[in-house]
């Protein structure tokens, strides 16, 4: 016991951010994860969430949950590959596979499995894997569990990608991976551009559209889709946990990979199934997006005003398009004293230093939901002006005065 205890010890810093108050982690949220949600016993605007259509309160999604409950139970209690399907489990894949018009789909009990389960399976070490320097770190973590070789190029540029593809042109297996929405930063992944030179140098494309599900593309079918690029796009992955109010992941491609998954993916066959109420709200989540477009509509009114408010107030959000929004502080103490301020004046705001994002990268990560309303969008952004003017957060046009 003393010597695993002594192995840890010397990480402090987690205590040392608490006694200087300024520790924004693991928060207790005691409310539904609405707009608005209640921490130790306040309430708080929400703009930290990835519930981005707002349907984790949605009484359609609760109501078939909790009748899954009744006739499921709790659990299957067992992996996929055993006793842990169910009916609902094939119903959704065969619902997904039609949603994003690929050939079969492979549910999984999280997305970051999906990234560790299908990504060593399917490469080997003869293989490459060419990977957008800030994907997720479940994409990362995929690619160091493979045996092939790892090349990372230059974020959404394809003339890096294509030095990279010139460098392994010979190697017969290459997959370039790429994020649908990159997670921190808030752009959309080159696609179209992306398609061209896997086609140029032989190789297949998977994106993680954990992001962009409910975002972009017909009834926020993902990244592909926006781009009309179904067909090219080799595997699409993804998550149920942001807009699709559940817990899960998924995969889809033609009939033949997902049959060699269902048999060779570790993270499958040896996890538990996701719950059949996560399920059948993953389901319903389905039945609200295909049948109403007003929540994506609404999500990219919300959108495009916070962008052009947070811009005509000389913040810099980099590239960000989508309703993930970055504020560069580029500076880490003052990310989460900013965090810190931010949460008492009542505002929920994510910090992201690093690891996640190099230490002149971080930000404040300013997320939102299609339930947001005009006037909770104009009041965050007003408290966020208000706070970088009084502890002294650059705005973009004094940077580049000083630059």
């Amino acid at each position: 016991m003393g010597i695993l205890k002594d192995r840890f010890s010397h990480f402090q810093e987690p205590q040392k951010a608490q006694e200087l108050g300024f520790y924004p982690f693991f928060r207790q949220i005691s409310s539904e994860q609405g707009t608005t949600v209640t921490v130790n016993g306040s309430e708080v605007m929400m703009f930290g969430s990835n519930s981005y259509l707002g349907l984790t309160t949605h009484p359609k999604i609760k109501a078939a949950a909790e009748a899954a409950i009744k006739k499921y139970g709790t659990s299957c209690s067992g992996s996929r590959f055993l006793n842990g399907t169910c009916d609902l489990h094939v119903e959704l894949e065969e619902r997904l596979a039609r949603f994003l018009k690929k050939e079969s789909v492979l549910v999984f009990s999280t997305g970051f499995q999906v990234n560790i389960g299908v990504i060593p399976t399917i490469t080997g070490k003869d293989d490459t894997i060419l990977m957008d320097r800030l994907n997720h770190a479940s994409i990362y973590e995929g690619a160091r569990l493979s045996k092939a070789q790892t090349v990372i190029f230059r974020h959404n540029n394809m003339v890096s990608l294509e030095q990279k593809l010139k460098m392994v042109a010979n190697v017969p297996f290459k997959l370039i991976i790429v994020d649908g929405i990159f997670s921190m930063e808030g752009d959309i992944a080159k696609l179209p551009d992306i398609v061209f030179l896997a086609k140029k140098y032989n190789a297949i494309v998977m994106t993680d559209c954990a992001h962009a599900i409910g975002v972009l593309g017909k009834n926020g079918s993902g990244t592909p889709s926006h781009f009309g690029l179904e067909d090219d796009v080799d595997i699409i992955g993804g998550t149920f946990s942001k807009s699709l109010a559940s817990l899960g992941g998924f995969v889809g491609a033609n009939k033949e990979t997902i049959n060699y998954l269902k048999h060779h993916s570790r993270s499958l066959i040896f996890s538990a199934s996701i719950t059949p109420a996560s399920v059948a709200a993953t389901l319903a989540a389905l039945d609200i997006i295909e049948s109403d477009d007003s929540l994506i509509q609404n999500l990219w009114k919300n959108t495009n005003h916070a962008l052009t408010r947070l811009k005509s107030l000389g913040f810099d959000t980099g590239d960000a398009e989508t309703p993930i929004i970055p504020i560069y502080i580029r500076d880490q103490r003052k990310t989460y004293d900013f965090t810190t301020e931010l949460f008492k004046r009542g505002l929920f705001v994510n910090p992201v230093v690093a690891p996640a994002v190099a230490p002149q990268d971080s930000l404040i990560r300013f997320s939102l939901m299609a339930t947001h309303t005009t006037e909770q969008i104009d009041k965050a952004i007003d408290i966020i002006y208000e706070t970088a003017r009084e502890i002294g957060v650059p705005l973009l046009s004094e940077v580049l005065i000083k630059s």
